[in-house]
This record gives structure tokens, C-alpha cells and sequence, in this order.
């Protein structure tokens, strides 16, 4: 099998469930990462006989070491993925130089308007756009299902050179050329698939092997971290416009290591193979549009994949961007919790896509739609009311009399989502209806129906005044009209029902999300192969879309500041963050029922592009700081070793997590005084004096130490002290404030989240006493 074949295999295992290849797996074998640590010297080639050579001495043979190995990882730490029996993987953990073993997992998957919501346009010579060169000569590295080359978001015009700091490749395969496919904008594009093969052993259907993307997911992300200007763009006209990425003039580099399968699968095995070779070939910055449901694994498990890959990179100073996940809006749910990854929430934008619905009693009510066509005059309007213990009106188990549907409208209630508004669709027009009204949660997340089919989206309160007029009226009737684009005020950003949500579940006192950014009905380039695809471009929802926006901006961050840490600009997106909208709105976030949002919802707020390239003052970290991290989650020395590669020993006092210097503080237990501690970098004026403003959490005190911080040519660190109090000592939930340094230019505000216990165990983890 040549190389290229052999990384299509690894990436059908991560990302989707699909059919083409089967590849011959020995009974009761399966893919295991053999992880062994930083890599001890840079002969890539040695360290990769080294792999083979450990594995023969298990399997008996280097030809059969060969046959057995899948992926061997040699730029950002040393190790190999193989096919492995468990008496085999036995062995091999005995061996000296291994440090863990773990068996291969799956991950999931997680514009014309957004960039001009946040601030971006290109006619303005004042924001960071024209300031950062739109971001040219940063290398964006994207995991995804690959790329639709052939999209006019991809082209070349106005870029010049390769960078010289690339040292990637682009690789032909199935229907996809790497001399013809990869340009000035697309400089790199892999797949890796045998991490998915070895395991799924069934057929790849509908399915490239090569980066050519199948699926359409990775073609959209792509496309909004860094696509090129394209005009008179729209999606069955709406939202038309001019549609680009974040950063138009940075590089993609493409590594699909999702897969058709399974709804869009990616393994453990083949995102690590990725990240080593990513760290390798010299991105800038990685964008992770995959998650892992709930429960986590923990920070040093390497079967996160994300977790370990991102670690690595961070190490190499490159930035990694994740999704928080689409499981909101429930708490907890929030995934990619490593502080050393940007985890990006979700939010809607200032643009709505409006439908009149006109009753017989010519009262007019709003929903959101994503149909063309023309109008739907004054027709029949019906609701299949339940008869006995059989419930008819439910969108996902409609039970139509095709007699009573034809010609008519139908209204039905859901609590589910996408799936039931498409099969709903597809039940009332396949029994002659016309159009479907329903009524669902309270969400801006649209989807379109099967064949542009008339559906229209309301909140529960107009389905219901809808369905008493039915019910009240004995021929009712209703007017439905095609949905417009409504942009500016007076539409307000909120935090999108399916974000995820904190706090952390495995580190309480870590703040995550970090950031939010627009994630619902995004409107960008994907595959000719989606379902709902409109001349080469979609509409699409979820942290998935959020994600490459603050990819984006991230790219353009590392042009104007390229020496700043992956620990500075994170910093730097979180304390410039909105906390109302650019319009000065409150932002909400959806949910049930609909609130303020807070920093379990948005992090530090939604992203502030402009702000965010001039903070003032950053909260730095690097290796050490990673290391007191680890050691204060109270991982022992040969965990913290197996992730780092390099032997740990921590501290015999453990280090308190509240002291990690992240842009944030948060206390899941407070009972006694504490006092943390915080240092920030002056990445602004050498002369300046920052003075501390405190909105304290409800039902805390709030003291700083100092109150005033002097910069000068000499002092660009200063440290102080933050000492939170409980006034009444009861159990509560979460409250939430703020401190802010202020010096008459910038605001750098950090969010405070604290909740009062009393009452429970007592967690070193969670606070001090």
C-alpha cells in the first residue's frame, strides 16, 4: 500500500461512518497508541526504525512490525499507533522507553454578515483587517473532513508566495490532483485514515480517500477561518452579500481525519498522526471543529487525542482552537476543557430571517424560515389532534389523513430537533400539504426542509396562540410569506441554544468556555455533496461554525503580534470580550427559559476582534504554568510525564489550582477567605498605570493588591492579589463579576465566578483556606 493510501485508510476510522476499503484485521486485534514521550533527538527517520524495531521484538518480525504499524509519530513526541492483540499490548508495556498504551477512541463533529458584526469590514481603514494584511503569511491548519478545492472561496488571487516557514506537502488521491487542487491558499492538504480502518473494518461509501471532502463540514470551516472574497453570495437569497473568511489572505493547511461514518467520525489515532505532522510542517494555528461527549477523559488521558495533540502544539507555540461542543444548554456540558486550548461557545449574530404568518382573523405572527418561492395565499390550516392514547400532532410521529392534509397547512409541536423538523417535512408533503408550521424550543438555529418544502419555525407561545385559533375557528385559515434578511438593530447577539455550557466538569475552577463567537446560521462554502446546498454554499449551525471564527481572528492576531504565546492571545480574546453586543445590547443566552448570559455560557464574553489586538495588559503562561496546572489537579509525577514527554516531579506542597495565572478566576467552593494570586504582561504603552475597578459576585466581598499597577520601560510584569469573601455563610449557586484594570484606553476585564458551600466535603482543588 503506498504511503497516501495508507493515510487515506488511518482517516476513515476518525471522523465518519462510510464504506470503500476493508482492511484484514488479525482476530481480537485492535489499534492501541503506544505513547513514548518527547521525542530524544530530531532524526525523524531513526525515531521511526526505533518504532518499528520495538515492535518486532513483540510480534516476532520487522516485516510483520511493518504490516502491524499504522501510524509512527516523530515530530511533536515520539510514539506509534498499531494493530495489537492484548497479550501483545501486554508486552509491549513492559518494554523500557513505553510510556502508556491506550486503545484507539472516536470523536465526533461539533459568512455574509458575522464579520461585519464583529467589527471586521473592509471598507474600514481603522480595524485590524487592512491593519494585519488580512492575515497573510499565517498558515491555518484545519482537522476536519477535508476540502472542496474547487470552490471559489479557495482562490489565489491577490496572495503572493508560499511562506517560507512551510514545510508541509499536498497529497493526491481520489479525484483530488495535488498539482491542480493546492494553490497559494490551499499550501497543504493530508488525510489520515488508517486509525479508522484498522477498526472499522467495513466499506467507505460515498467517501474520498484523499482530502477531497465528502461530507461538507470541513469545506465550511475552512472557508470561514480563511476564505477568499467572493461576491453576490447567498443561500436561496438570503443573506446575500460578499462572503470571505476571518483572515482572507492567510494559508490553509488541510489534514482530514473525519470521516463519513457514523454522522462524521475521527480517531484518536489518526487526529494525533495529524497534530505531528501539523507541528512538523509549521502552521501557525490549528482549528478543531471535533469534540468528545460527556464524560471527558482527563488532561493526561491520552485517548482525548485532542488534549495530548494540542499540548504539544501549544509547546511548539502553536495556537489551538476547539468547539465547546452542542450539547446546551444544559450545565456541564462543555467539552475541550485543556487551558491550554481556546474553547469557543456559540452565539447568534444581528440577523434574522423573518416570516409572516397571517391567520384568518388577520392577526400576524413571526417565525423564522429558510424556504423561496412565492407566497402561500389564505389555504386551510390544520393540527392533527390526538384521538385516544394515540398523539398525532407531534412533528416526529405525524400521523396524517391524507384526505384532511391536501392543499392544507399543518401545524405540529416538537421538543426535538433537526431530525424531527425534516421528517415532519417529509411526512406532510408526501400526504399533499403545502406548507408546516412548527413550534418548537425558542432557537435561532435554522435548518431548511427537504427540497425548499415551506417550513417555518415558531416559539411555543405563538405555535400555541396558533393552535387556539384552530381549535376556536371552524374553518381556519392561514397567509405564509417567504422569509427576508433582517440585519442591524434592533436584533441583539445571544449565546445559541445548543452551546454548550460550564462549568468544567473535570476542573471546576477552570473557566470554560473562554470565548463565544457566531455560530448559527453561518453562511460559507461546502461540498456539492451536503444535503442542503445552494451553488456550492450552505447555512450551517453549532460551535463547529464558531469555532473558525475565532480562528480566524486568531490568525490575524499572529500577523500583527507574531511572538505572542498561545497563553497571550487567548488572554487577549477573553479581557477585550463583549459582555453586551457590539449594538450595546445585553447579550442572552437561550435556553429554558431564555436568561442573561453569563460566564458559564460565553467565557469572557462574545469576541471583540479590534479590542483583542490591543488588550493593554495579558495574562501569559507557558510551560511552567502548565506544569502548576497539572501538578494542582493532583496528577501524579508519571502522568504529568507521560503528557509532557520530559520526566515531572511536582512540588510536595501541592500548588493551588486558583493560583494558575489564567484570564479568569473561578471558585466552586468557597467557605473561608481566599486569597489568588495573578500576574499580568504590559503589552501596551511602556509607560501606563492600570487602576483596578471590582464588580464583585453577589453575596462576596472583593479585595485587590494592589489597586494601582505602574508600568514603565523596566517593569512590564507586575503581580497582585485578589482575596474573595462570603458575607453569609449558606449554600448558593453561581454568581458572577468582574475585575477590571483600567488606564483610560484599555478595559482588561477578567470574569470572577464564584459559588458559596458550606455544607459540603471539603476539595483541596477547589479553594484555599
Amino acid at each position: 500500500m503506498s504511503s497516501s493510501s495508507s493515510i487515506l485508510a488511518l482517516l476513515s476510522l476518525i471522523c465518519f461512518t462510510g464504506q470503500g476499503l476493508i482492511t484484514r484485521v488479525a482476530a481480537k486485534s485492535h489499534v492501541h497508541i503506544v505513547y513514548m514521550g518527547d521525542r530524544q533527538h530530531d532524526n525523524t527517520k531513526l525515531i521511526t526504525d526505533s518504532h518499528h524495531d520495538l515492535l518486532a521484538t513483540v510480534v516476532g518480525s520487522r516485516e510483520l512490525a511493518s504490516e502491524l504499524m499504522v501510524y509512527s509519530y516523530k515530530h511533536g513526541f515520539s510514539g506509534f499507533a498499531a494493530k495489537l492483540t492484548e497479550s501483545q499490548t501486554q508486552q509491549l508495556s513492559e518494554l523500557p522507553g513505553v510510556v502508556r498504551i491506550i486503545p484507539n477512541s472516536l470523536h465526533k463533529l461539533e459568512t455574509t454578515r458575522s464579520w461585519d458584526f464583529l467589527g471586521l469590514s473592509p471598507h474600514s481603514p481603522s480595524n485590524i483587517l487592512p491593519k494585519s494584511n488580512m492575515g497573510d503569511g499565517v498558515i491555518i491548519g484545519v482537522l476536519d473532513t477535508g476540502i472542496w478545492p474547487e470552490s471559489d472561496s479557495f482562490n489565489e488571487k491577490g496572495l503572493g508566495p508560499v511562506p517560507s516557514h512551510w514545510n508541509g506537502v499536498c497529497e493526491s488521491g481520489d479525484n483530488f490532483n495535488a498539482t491542480i487542487h493546492c494553490n497559494k491558499k490551499i499550501i497543504g492538504a493530508r488525510w489520515f485514515i488508517n486509525g479508522l480502518l484498522a477498526e472499522y473494518a467495513k466499506p467507505l461509501d460515498k467517501e474520498f480517500h484523499s482530502p477531497r471532502d465528502a461530507h461538507g463540514h470541513g469545506t465550511h470551516t475552512s472557508s470561514t477561518a480563511a476564505g477568499s472574497f467572493v461576491a453576490n453570495i447567498s443561500y436561496k437569497g438570503l443573506g446575500l452579500g460578499t462572503i470571505r473568511g476571518g483572515a482572507p489572505k492567510a494559508r490553509l493547511a488541510i489534514y482530514k481525519v473525519c470521516w463519513n461514518v457514523l454522522g462524521g467520525k475521527c480517531s484518536t489515532a489518526d487526529m494525533l498522526k495529524a497534530f505531528d505532522e501539523a507541528i512538523h510542517d509549521g502552521v501557525d494555528v490549528l482549528s478543531l471543529s471535533i469534540g468528545h461527549p460527556i464524560p471527558l477523559f482527563s488532561d493526561v488521558d491520552e485517548r482525548d487525542g485532542i488534549a495530548t495533540g494540542s499540548f504539544h502544539a501549544v509547546a511548539k507555540g502553536i495556537t489551538v482552537v476547539c468547539g465547546a461542543g452542542n450539547n446546551g444548554p444544559s450545565a456541564q456540558t462543555v467539552s475541550n476543557t485543556a487551558p491550554w486550548i481556546i474553547t469557543v461557545a456559540a452565539s447568534t449574530m444581528d440577523r434574522e430571517f423573518p416570516t409572516s404568518i397571517t391567520l384568518g382573523n388577520n392577526k400576524t405572527f413571526l417565525g423564522q424560515a429558510m424556504f423561496t418561492g412565492t407566497e402561500i395565499g389564505f389555504t386551510s390550516l390544520v393540527y392533527p389532534e390526538s384521538k385516544g392514547l394515540t398523539t398525532r400532532g407531534v412533528c416526529e410521529s405525524l400521523s396524517l389523513n391524507k384526505t384532511i392534509v391536501v392543499g392544507k397547512v399543518v401545524l405540529c409541536f416538537t421538543t426535538m430537533g433537526r431530525r424531527a423538523i425534516t421528517n415532519a417535512s417529509a411526512v406532510v408533503k408526501e400526504a399533499g400539504g403545502v406548507g408546516l408550521i412548527i413550534a418548537k424550543n425558542p432557537s435561532d438555529a435554522l435548518y431548511p426542509c427537504n427540497e425548499d418544502f415551506p417550513c417555518i419555525e415558531v416559539d411555543y407561545e405563538i405555535g400555541t396562540r396558533i393552535l387556539f385559533y384552530i381549535r376556536s375557528t371552524r374553518y381556519p385559515l392561514v397567509k405564509l410569506i417567504p422569509p427576508q434578511t433582517i440585519v442591524g438593530k434592533p436584533l441583539s447577539a445571544k449565546v445559541a441554544y445548543f452551546s454548550s455550557r460550564g462549568p468544567n466538569s473535570i476542573t471546576p475552577a477552570t473557566l470554560k468556555p473562554d470565548i463565544a463567537a457566531p455560530g448559527v446560521n453561518i453562511l460559507a462554502a461546502t461540498s456539492p455533496l451536503y444535503s442542503f446546498v445552494e451553488g456550492g454554499y450552505a447555512m450551517m449551525s453549532g460551535t463547529s461554525m464558531s469555532t473558525p471564527h475565532v480562528t480566524g481572528i486568531v490568525a490575524l492576531i499572529k500577523r500583527m503580534h507574531p511572538n505572542w504565546s498561545p497563553a497571550a492571545i487567548k488572554s487577549a480574546l477573553v479581557t477585550t470580550a463583549w459582555r453586551n453586543g457590539p449594538s450595546g445590547l445585553p447579550i442572552f443566552a437561550e435556553g429554558s427559559p431564555q436568561k442573561l448570559a453569563n460566564s458559564f455560557d460565553f467565557g469572557g464574553g462574545l469576541v471583540n476582534p479590534n479590542g483583542a489586538a490591543e488588550p493593554g495588559l495579558v495574562y501569559d503562561m507557558g510551560a511552567a504554568d502548565y506544569m502548576e496546572y497539572l501538578c494542582a489537579r493532583a496528577y501524579n509525577n508519571s502522568a504529568i510525564s507521560r503528557l509532557t514527554g520530559k520526566k515531572t516531579t511536582c512540588p510536595v506542597k501541592k500548588p493551588s489550582i486558583l493560583d494558575v495565572n489564567l484570564p479568569s478566576v473561578t471558585i466552586p467552593s468557597l467557605r473561608n477567605p481566599v486569597t489568588v494570586k495573578r500576574t499580568v504582561t504590559n503589552v501596551g504603552a511602556p509607560e501606563s498605570i492600570y487602576k483596578a475597578t471590582i464588580e464583585p459576585p453577589f453575596g462576596t466581598i472583593v479585595y485587590v493588591n494592589p489597586t494601582a499597577l505602574v508600568f514603565n520601560s523596566t517593569v512590564e510584569k507586575l503581580t497582585f492579589t485578589i482575596t474573595i469573601s462570603a458575607i453569609h455563610e449558606m449554600n448558593t449557586g453561581y454568581y458572577f463579576g468582574s475585575l477590571t484594570w483600567v488606564d483610560g484606553v484599555h478595559a482588561v476585564r477578567i470574569p470572577l465566578s464564584v459559588r458559596t458551600e458550606f455544607l459540603q466535603p471539603h476539595d483541596d482543588d477547589d479553594d484555599e483556606d
